[in-house]
């Protein structure tokens, strides 16, 4: 299975039984135990490398006019998730939505057998893992050709509670204007780290979008006195690769039951998003673009849509694409 099969994702670690797992952050040369199923790691913040993990907006497109694919997939929870789906698209279109068991697996899937497009989009949740894919017929790969956009954030932009992998709010924006999306969102895990800025920083784009702030007000992470510093450094790293592509940064979206309540370093999410735009502020930058999280929501839509306290429910991310997807665009 060649590296040019799948999009989306930043290194490929094959182990010896040919198994592929999808890596959304480098892990050569970090801590990470590498080989270690479950992402455990010697070092303090491991569950981001289990966050990265897990192929969230990693996908595979052929021409294809086969009767039959068939997937062959490893499926294991990781900490504190679920099992997504596999989502299969034909022209752009969800053909089939297979729900995953734990363990290994063949996921067998009827095709039209026409000349078609086809679309596997791997799971946005679960510790997944993918040996082989074969066609009844004839399959020609087919990589992507749109601009690449790039977007970071928390459990929000990963999306464990889309309906499907194909469902997820960048997924969903990325169908809709043509572009080959890598999806940077590690939930629980959007903090700034220096491999991130890194990463977003050595990673070819036309656009990039980063949706800051929710993990850094759960987990005061940073303080008032730290938090903007904090932004200009990740905003320097990331411009270092990236001297004039368009940035798009995101404040926290509304959380009707969490705003006014300062965190355990006094902070209010008002004030997340005040240090954030401090930071990107301090930039100068005409290329960076500041979009206030609470305009994409309203709290009544939140309080409607929203899974629990935090996250949106399946509905709540489709609309969460409909409000970016006018905002986020390349330019002429």
């Amino acid at each position: 299975m060649p590296d040019a099969l799948w999009t989306g994702y930043r290194f490929r670690e094959v182990d010896a039984d040919g198994w592929s797992t999808f890596w959304r952050l480098d892990p050569r040369g970090q801590a990470t135990g590498l080989h270690d199923w479950h992402g455990r790691a010697d070092r303090p913040g491991h569950r981001l490398w289990s966050r990265a993990a897990t192929p969230a907006g990693v996908r595979a497109s052929w021409r294809t006019t086969a009767t039959e694919v068939r997937l062959e997939l490893r499926a294991a929870l990781d900490i504190y998730t679920k099992l997504a789906p596999v989502d299969f698209l034909v022209n752009g279109e969800l053909y089939r939505r297979h729900e995953l068991e734990i363990g290994e697996q063949q996921l067998v899937v009827d095709l039209p057998g026409d000349d078609v497009d086809l679309t596997i989009w791997l799971p946005q949740a679960g510790a997944i893992a993918v040996r082989t894919t074969s066609f009844t017929g004839d399959a020609i790969p087919s990589p992507p050709t749109g601009p690449r956009w790039l977007t970071y954030g928390s459990s929000i932009t990963q999306c464990t509670g889309a309906y499907g992998p194909s469902e997820t709010w960048p997924a969903l924006v990325a169908r809709r204007h043509g572009w080959d999306l890598t999806a940077m969102g590690f939930s629980g895990e959007c903090h700034l780290d220096p491999i991130a800025a890194r990463t977003i920083r050595d990673t070819p784009a036309r656009l990039i979008s980063l949706c800051l702030g929710i993990n850094i007000y759960g987990g005061a992470t940073f303080s008032g006195r730290t938090l903007p510093g904090q932004v200009e450094s990740f905003l320097h790293t990331v411009r270092d690769g990236h001297p004039h592509t368009p940035i798009v940064l995101i404040t926290p979206l509304v959380a009707p039951e969490h705003e006014g309540k300062p965190n355990e370093v006094g902070l209010t999410l008002d004030d997340v998003r005040a240090c954030i735009e401090l930071g990107a502020r301090s930039l100068a930058d005409p290329d960076l673009q500041l979009i206030d999280g609470r305009t994409i929501l309203t709290p009544e839509e939140a309080k409607a849509l929203y899974a629990d306290d935090l996250h949106p429910g399946p509905d709540g991310y489709r609309l969460i694409a409909d409000r970016l997807a006018p905002l986020l665009t390349l330019p002429l």
